[in-house]
């Protein structure tokens, strides 16, 4: 019974890696959101990217912002794009890695 569940779970996880991978690379974050809708683990990575992608266009509005603004851009940049890089490397290593923060906001949204 847990060998099956594991096999099951491990389909899933390949099923779904390419989506949650993508995912990750901005406003593709709709792509498992809308075409892999029944694979837990492309939805899972999909919705974390939805709200990283929301919070890189939150920092973009408010580099308009002259000097302040920009030094936050600059550190959203870094940090984001550090963020998008784990989860990339997370996703294709078929782990459901929750992102700091990011994470317990895409856990409330429902698809």
């Amino acid at each position: 019974m847990a060998e099956e569940k594991r096999i099951l779970q491990d389909k899933v996880i390949e099923d779904g890696k390419l989506f949650a991978v993508v995912s990750y690379l901005g406003i593709l974050c709709l792509l498992p959101l809308l075409l892999k809708k029944e694979n837990k683990f492309a939805l899972f990575h999909g919705k974390q990217g939805l709200v990283l992608f929301i919070a890189e266009i939150g920092a973009a509005i408010i580099n308009i912002v002259p000097i302040l603004g920009q030094l936050v851009w600059i550190l959203a940049v870094l940090v984001f794009g550090m963020l998008s890089l784990v989860g990339i490397l997370q996703a294709l290593m078929g782990n459901y890695w929750k992102m700091p923060v990011i994470g317990d906001i895409a856990d409330k949204i429902s698809i």
